[in-house]
């Protein structure tokens, strides 16, 4: 049976319902412990990235090890081998000191990408002081797809070193036709020193 609020479906049969007409389902957690990278690979440790046409991973207090560092995503085309696909992408940055003295919102040409096989850069100078994260989302369309190229969004907020309130917004494509298999996360400098990454696919 669901659980419906105000007529809207908010959980039914053990899944949760989106803001987009489909349902949330749990495929995989990680919790990150000075770990080095987060991967998550189709077909190990029940991971899977083929059977929806949309995935979304949460992000949950990411904490960097370092300062001043940026939390970054690369995919894999051959299970998890290599994280260097070609990518084109955009970048824009919300920020807003907690002095309220200093305050930004601009494109960010130096975090974009363009026909690249770097690691994708998802925030800009993260804090790790103890109280400091980062949290949001990234949703990766049909990655099993061998016709087109796969789109990503991402919706980061969280604490600049200089102290701002930050919001990273960045979007791009997979510039390849192979399947996406393979999902890596990491820190620019040092590692993840902890957080929660989760991995839904919306049905």
């Amino acid at each position: 049976m669901g659980l419906i609020s105000n007529g809207t479906t908010l959980f039914d049969n053990g899944s949760m319902a989106s803001g987009l007409g489909g349902s949330m389902i749990s495929i995989k957690k990680q919790t990150a412990s000075s770990s080095s990278t987060i991967s998550f690979v189709h077909g190990t440790a029940n991971v899977d990235l083929s059977s929806y046409k949309e995935y979304m991973f949460t992000f949950n207090n990411i904490h960097p090890q370092n300062d001043a560092t940026q939390f970054m995503v690369n995919y894999s085309t051959d299970s998890g081998s290599n994280y260097n696909t070609t990518k084109s992408s955009t970048f824009f940055l919300i920020r807003h000191s907690e002095s309220g003295g200093s305050y930004e919102l601009s494109y960010k040409t130096g975090q974009d990408l363009h026909q690249s096989t770097s690691n994708q850069q998802l925030t800009v100078d993260s804090d790790n002081n103890s109280d400091s994260g980062q949290s949001g989302y990234l949703h990766l369309f049909n990655p099993s797809s061998t016709v087109m190229a796969k789109h990503w969004i991402s919706r980061i907020q969280g604490v600049q070193t200089s102290q701002h309130s930050m919001e990273n917004l960045t979007s791009g494509y997979v510039n390849t036709t192979s399947a996406v298999n393979g999902v890596q996360f990491s820190i620019n400098s040092g590692n993840i020193d902890s957080g929660d990454i989760c991995l839904y696919g919306i049905a």
